[in-house]
This record gives C-alpha cells, structure tokens and sequence, in this order.
C-alpha cells in the first residue's frame, strides 16, 4: 500500500477537548485569569503554548512556560477518568493496518499529553510507524512542518499522504503540506471544515475507513 495515513490526536482519535479546557480554565485562573471556555476555539490545533498563551496575551498576560506545565499537570490529573475514545477509532486502526497503510500521529501537543491520551485510551503506540509531537518541530500547525516530518519519518512523499484532522489550523497545515485532507466534524461544523478546503468531511470516524480509498 503506497499511500501513509497521518492523524491529529485531539479531536480525531481521541475527545480531549473538553479535558484540555477545564485545564486550561483551572490552570489560568492559577494566573489571576479569568478565562472561558469560548476562549480557546480559535487556538484548537494550533499546540498548548498557542491554545494557552493566545488566551492568556487576550486578557493582557504575557505567556509563561509555566503556565502549559500547570495546565499539563492539571490535564493528567483528569485525563485517566475523563477521556473519551471516539465510536469506531480502534477499529478503524485495525482496518487501516490490515489493509496495510503506514500511519502516524502528528500532533501538536507535547509528547506528555500525547502519551496519556494513548494511555488512557487503549491505543497502542505499536500501531503507528512514528509519532511525531510538539516538541518535535519548532512551528506548530498550521506550519506544514509537522506533517512534513511524519511524512519524512515514514519514508513517504507528500502526495502519497492522507491527513485526518479536526481542526481549521491542520486542515491548513496539510494544505501548507501538499497533502489532501479528510477532516472529522467533531471539533468545528461540517460547513466550516469544508470551507477551510478539506478534501472530504465525515461527521464519524469510521466512515475515514471509505473516504481513504476514494482520495
């Protein structure tokens, strides 16, 4: 199989966003700011230091390190009991890997966050041929550099890569990428994805299962 399967975490394999906002909420308000949920839509896939400092330079706080460690800390505290693993993700590995796709996971967030939604979500790290974090590139999504490294890792082309995203900022990344782009309407609305230029919109991710093939 020539074609490479590459995955955002959050909102695509896993239904972490809740998790990360309560954190985040917690982990600011530490800071003496007053945050809301509604804050952090526009930083969705773009990596914790924007998803956190964006909202922290909103409110006039300049953005410290320190405050992404305490909301990281936070976030493990809840992610064991919280986390969800979105219908039909563990067979859809199954059938990706039996139909021999290489894949990966691209995300955005620090290697911690992505080792405890692994965890906590039965996901083996076995399935993927590599799994590339935050800490992994310096410009995060929507910068193509993080899918081109996963590309890279598995020995692929641009164009034998599919991206499955959930957010605006890696629908873009894949695009900065060259590579074509399945988003999951978990995060943002079927409209919205389209808009952002997704190749194919699926509302569950088993239905990725079909779209891969017609791509």
């Amino acid at each position: 199989m020539d074609k490479a399967i590459l995955f955002d975490m959050d909102g695509v394999l896993v239904d972490s966003e809740d998790v990360i906002r309560q954190a985040a909420v917690k982990g600011l308000a530490e800071y003496g700011i007053a945050a809301v949920e509604e804050d952090f839509i526009p930083f969705v896939g773009a990596g914790e230091d924007r998803y956190i400092g964006g909202v922290a330079e909103k409110y006039g706080h300049p953005y410290q390190k320190a405050m992404k460690d305490r909301v990281y800390q936070l976030y493990v505290e809840l992610v064991d009991e919280q986390i969800k693993v979105f219908a039909g993700v563990h067979e859809l590995l199954e059938i990706l890997k039996a139909q021999g796709y290489q894949m990966a996971v691209a995300s955005s967030a620090d290697r911690i966050k992505v080792d405890a939604n692994l965890r906590a979500a039965g996901i083996e790290q076995s399935l993927f041929g590599a799994i590339l974090c935050g800490e992994d590139v310096q410009d995060k999504k929507p910068s193509p550099d993080i899918y081109l490294a996963a590309c890279e890792a598995l020995g692929q082309t641009p164009g034998n890569c599919i991206v499955v995203e959930d957010a605006i900022n890696g629908i873009q990344a894949a695009q900065n990428a060259g590579m074509k782009c399945i988003a999951v309407s978990t995060s943002f609305s079927s409209q919205e994805l389209a808009r952002a230029g997704a190749d194919r919109v699926v509302d569950q991710i088993l239905e990725v299962a079909a779209a891969v093939q017609d791509i």
